[in-house]
């Protein structure tokens, strides 16, 4: 008899929340959202992680009825899609460098589909990428995930989300902030590639046999390449904050 407890309407309906809520999570969160994960891969593990919570779910505290579980379940998207935008906005810092830096080399055109969000990106925003993806997986950021769920199931009632106006106010001070230590990343080339652009703008008024397309474009390309290697570790260091502080914001939900 107490088997057939889990078959009454208030645990499915509370296995169903839960299971919308690790599905709108690995839709949005970053590493799981990866378009290269394919869908049923991301159902299956949502529907792995929510027999695996069921035991610690607490009870669902709506009304049962057709209105206020659509209601419901639209809550634990809403809770994805939000949890989602404050990793990715900390995340795409590195993303919105790699666009400045590849202006600035005239990398611009060479561009590629990025795995990560399946958009076309230049080619050293999707470099950057994939290596801040390396860090975030070195800094087990899917076990980050897993546990924000299970301290969320504490706090947040199934199907009880309401975005607060303190969150409201975090995404648009986050959404300044990514182009803000965006350009603060990409600047040491960008100032390193203007200081070439005078020097060369003096050199063909000296020397007007100096070729520019010739001699100056592979010339800049290669600094940058130089100050790219020479600035990475704290270019990743900088994405490592950015992500820890976005998680560390998450508390707003509780």
């Amino acid at each position: 008899m107490e088997f057939m407890k889990i078959f009454e309407e208030t645990y499915v309906v509370g296995f169903l929340l839960l299971f919308f809520r690790f599905a709108a999570l690995f839709v949005a969160v970053p590493i799981f959202s990866h378009k290269n994960i394919p869908m049923q891969i991301k159902v299956a593990m949502a529907l792995f992680f929510t027999i695996v919570f069921y035991s610690s779910m607490p009870a669902v505290e709506i009304e049962i009825n057709i209105a206020t579980v659509i209601l419901a379940i639209l809550s634990e998207f809403m809770l994805g899609l939000v949890v989602g935008i404050v990793l990715l906005l900390a995340y795409h810092v590195i993303t919105f460098a790699g666009g400045i830096i590849s202006f600035m080399m005239g990398f611009s055109m060479a561009s590629a589909i990025d795995p990560q969000s399946g958009v076309s990106m230049p080619i050293i925003s999707q470099f950057l990428s994939l290596m801040a993806l390396m860090v975030l997986l070195s800094l087990n950021l899917h076990h980050w995930v897993l546990l924000f769920v299970d301290s969320s199931l504490k706090t947040i009632p199934l199907g009880g989300f309401v975005m607060s106006k303190d969150l409201y106010h975090y995404v648009i001070h986050a959404a300044s902030n990514m182009f803000m230590v965006g350009f603060m990343i990409a600047f040491p080339i960008v100032a390193l590639s203007w200081l070439a652009d005078v020097i060369f703008g003096m050199l063909m008024k000296t020397m007007p046999q100096f070729n520019l397309l010739v001699i100056g474009f592979p010339i800049k390309i290669m600094v940058a390449f130089v100050v790219i290697i020479a600035t990475f570790a704290s270019t990743m260091l900088i994405v490592k904050t950015q992500m820890m502080d976005a998680f560390n914001a998450l508390e707003m939900f509780f």
